[in-house]
């Protein structure tokens, strides 16, 4: 029987986690993709579907599209780091179809039923435990300066395929689950083709195109031309700021000008990147939802730390606008921020005291480099 994909909206109950073990091989994966220890915490919850998770971005080898078989996000799922060594990268969960029950809107409010303890069958003799999906979390033999971690973003190439821009369905597919509606896509699509066939068309006019942008986009209060470079020279020393901003406190971004003054030509302060889908955020007005002093490198699964602890704003996710090969890209990362990218500022009239938790569009931070050579990305 064919069942139904879940759209967005969608109220979904996450398994037991005997269920869940039972779908997955001794590495604690189902289909390359690790069900994380941090997971467990979710089962028997019932939750909506934020985004079906059909695609994402590549942030191990190169920035590129994903195809991803049977997956969604989930409301208000994000991954706390207790299992790998208290990464802070907030990362949004990868949910596998097999791991959720799906539900009528009515069940939503229900009480979740408890699941009778299940005895043991002989053909559950060398499934995976729970022990197992614990251990799955360590690289083997990988201990040579400190332990290096497996999770969904490490694993990610081994658990997805190559997704080219040009490959049509995923638009199709981006409408048709209620990821992305048709406003946005011809936007996205507008703007993808004033950049290469204009702007990048290699006939001179691309600085007088950018300023006509510009101006457009100020009469209409739209978001400036997001793919400049920054005003230092590339490879220069950068300058920096330090406010010591804390969780729940607010802030300004500053202008896109003022961002560029502190970025050298290649989009950099001190190894970090300002991403083009950072600038709808400019000038904007935000509640600091945490301080980041130690992230998973993808690429080698080891924990950095910081130099210069940086910034997630609440409720400040990557939308995938502007990103070439990766258009509309679900997973919502949230971009990391240099302080001096920011202003402290009063706390709007009426508003908490308390930071947030992202409200219903959890994100992730997924930036990867040296301790401090992190690329912002959307």
């Amino acid at each position: 029987m064919v069942t139904r994909q879940p759209r967005v909206g969608d109220w979904v109950e996450v398994r037991s986690k005997d269920e869940i073990l039972r779908t997955l091989d001794k590495n604690g994966q189902l289909e390359g993709m690790p069900f994380m220890p941090e997971m467990f915490a979710f089962c028997g919850k019932r939750l909506r579907v934020y985004k079906r998770a059909h695609k994402t971005c590549d942030t191990v080898y190169e920035y590129k599209g994903r195809r991803v078989k049977d997956a969604v996000h989930l409301e208000g799922a994000r991954c706390d780091g207790g299992a790998h060594g208290g990464c802070e990268a907030s990362c949004m969960i990868f949910w596998k179809t097999a791991w959720l029950r799906p539900l009528e809107p009515s069940d939503a409010d229900a009480r979740t039923p408890r699941g009778e303890p299940r005895a043991e069958r002989d053909s559950d003799r060398g499934r995976c435990t729970e022990a197992d999906v614990v251990a799955g979390t360590r690289k083997r033999g990988a201990e040579d300066g400190g332990p290096a971690y497996v999770c969904q973003a490490t694993q990610l190439p081994a658990a997805t395929e190559p997704l080219q821009w040009w490959e049509w369905r995923q638009y199709v597919e981006d409408y048709t689950s209620g990821n992305v509606g048709l406003g946005r896509m011809a936007k996205t699509f507008a703007y993808m083709a004033y950049r290469h066939l204009l702007v990048n068309a290699g006939i001179g006019a691309g600085p007088a195109l950018k300023w006509l942008y510009d101006q457009g986009q100020h009469l209409r209060g739209g978001v400036p031309y997001p793919h400049r470079d920054g005003k230092l020279p590339a490879g220069g020393r950068t300058p920096t700021e330090i406010l010591d901003l804390q969780p729940g406190e607010w802030v300004r971004v500053k202008s896109f000008e003022a961002i560029r003054a502190t970025i050298d030509q290649s989009k950099i302060n001190r190894g970090m990147t300002f991403d083009p889908e950072m600038v709808p955020y400019c000038g904007g007005t935000y509640q600091v939802l945490k301080r980041v002093t130690k992230i998973l490198n993808e690429k080698t699964g080891k924990m950095q730390e910081m130099k210069n602890p940086c910034i997630i704003l609440d409720s400040v996710l990557c939308q995938a606008r502007y990103a070439d090969c990766r258009p509309f890209c679900p997973r919502s990362v949230y971009p990391f921020w240099r302080e001096i990218w920011l202003e402290r500022v009063r706390p709007p009239h009426g508003a908490s005291p308390e930071a947030g938790t992202a409200g219903p569009t959890p994100g992730i931070a997924v930036q990867t480099g040296s301790a401090d050579e992190i690329r912002s990305r959307g």
